[in-house]
């Protein structure tokens, strides 16, 4: 629960799918006697997982980018690799991949998921008939495993902070306001009254996207849906802080909020190299900061600093990024372990209602995370979706654990996965562990992940 574990509780969902109701204390009925309507869930229940940062086409490439080149290792020579990879995606590899990823979030305990998705164009960089048809793809996609979605058309218009035009490999990402506005207005058209679906936007970068476009874009989003979400790339890299300060005379944040402004609406996805002025801003502002903890070490970024941004009130929440990693148990491992090496201590994400590491870091990355989203999930309280994790308490990590022990064990000792049910918007959509969907969706993963390695 919001304010940590309780026993013998009952939560009444109404048919759109929403908790309405609960009750502490409940009477646990014998079988004879049980309601009809009356479901017993077999395990511990924790709120769903809101993932607030994804490239579903880069699930694909997990993996492939770990041979070091001879001409570098950081994060621009690994761009140079996924660049070839979007270069050759259609919009049925982008769906077969995105189904099968889907999948897998599902099945590790995440319950909502936000695409950031910027390859927009054909390979030859011009429109697609249908200008969403790729991130429509995505969406139905989504809808057929079950799984709400979050559509973050990108802003992308130049290949550096001063505006220089983009490469021959950036073609696909090409885009202006009026273009990721209209591919919002088309998810919407798709989903018409749909409670789980929603449509923001997300400028890729200051670097892409210049200050005038921005607020251009975000105010024609939100002259459509006041509170829709809107997603950013921030100082993930060094690199990217220095050419900020090279042509702008001033650091990404601070840029963001003297000429855009944030509120908490707004996401800050990494964030890595901000310093404490710039934390203080964000922490003011409301806004969330989207940590991608398994991505942000694969790609050599840096740390995140979690504790101090905590400390000033800042919000925060998780997401699978470039997706060499679906479990966000695993996130939240390496984030907490990340500042126990920074600082040399342990324990560092703890807060006033326990000093339980682990119920710490789930209740705050799923309140993070709905905020991001934009969707009232993220918490088991009346008002929010009725989207929950079973876990499974006769997995050898956790079958002796209670409470907040339970937590711990699932973030630091299970080594497997520790999921048995997956609930959303009251309904189970993984049952023992699986996706009704999975075989399926995996045959057609392979092929279209064959597809796109053929030539290599």
């Amino acid at each position: 629960m919001p304010d940590g574990w309780a026993r013998d509780v009952l939560m009444t969902v109404d048919a759109g799918g929403d908790i309405v109701a609960i009750e502490r204390g409940a009477p646990a009925w014998p079988a004879s006697s049980r309601p009809p309507d009356l479901i017993r869930l077999p395990g511990p229940v924790i709120p769903g997982m809101p993932a607030l940062h994804s490239h579903a086409f880069q699930r694909a490439m997990a993996g492939l980018a770990e041979h070091r080149a001879a001409d570098g290792d950081d994060f621009w020579h690994w761009r140079e690799l996924m660049y070839r990879f979007a270069g050759r995606m259609g919009p049925d590899e982008a769906e077969a991949i995105a189904r099968w990823l889907y999948i897998e979030l599902l099945e590790q305990g995440y319950t909502a998921v936000a695409e950031f998705h910027y390859v927009h164009r054909q390979p030859n960089g011009q429109s697609y008939a249908e200008p969403a048809e790729m991130m429509l793809a995505h969406l139905r996609a989504a809808r057929a495993v079950g799984l709400p979605f979050t559509a973050l058309p990108v802003l992308y218009q130049w290949a550096g902070f001063d505006r220089r035009e983009l490469s021959e490999r950036q073609a696909r990402f090409r885009s202006t306001p009026d273009e990721v506005l209209s591919i919002a207005a088309a998810v919407r058209r798709e989903a018409p009254g749909d409670p789980d679906v929603r449509a923001g936007l997300a400028p890729h970068s200051l670097r892409a996207a210049d200050p005038e476009a921005i607020r251009e874009a975000v105010a024609g989003l939100w002259g459509d849906d006041p509170s829709a979400p809107v997603h950013m790339h921030l100082a993930e890299q060094t690199a990217e802080v220095d050419a900020c300060l090279a042509y702008w005379r001033c650091r990404p944040g601070q840029l963001m909020m003297d000429r855009i402004g944030l509120d908490p609406r707004w996401c800050l996805v990494h964030a890595t190299h901000i310093d404490p002025s710039e934390q203080a801003g964000l922490a003011r502002s409301g806004a969330v900061v989207g940590l991608c903890p398994t991505t942000e070490a694969n790609l050599g970024d840096g740390v995140f600093p979690l504790k101090h941004f905590r400390e000033l009130g800042g919000r925060w929440g998780i997401g699978g990024d470039s997706h060499v990693c679906r479990n966000p148990a695993e996130e939240l491992r390496l984030l907490e372990y990340g500042q126990r090496l920074i600082e040399r201590r342990r324990h560092r994400v703890t807060g006033p209602r326990t000093g339980a590491v682990g119920t710490t870091l789930w209740l705050e990355a799923c309140a993070g995370g709905a905020q991001a989203l934009g969707r009232p999930m993220g918490a088991i309280a009346p008002g929010r979706r009725a989207d929950w994790v079973v876990l499974d308490d006769r997995d050898a990590d956790l079958c002796d654990a209670a409470g907040d022990a339970l937590s711990n064990a699932q973030i630091f000792a299970a080594a497997g996965p520790t999921i048995r049910e997956v609930w959303v918007a009251g309904r189970a959509v993984v049952s023992e562990g699986r996706h009704p969907g999975r075989a399926a969706a995996h045959s057609a993963w392979r092929a279209a992940r064959a597809r796109l390695l053929a030539d290599d």
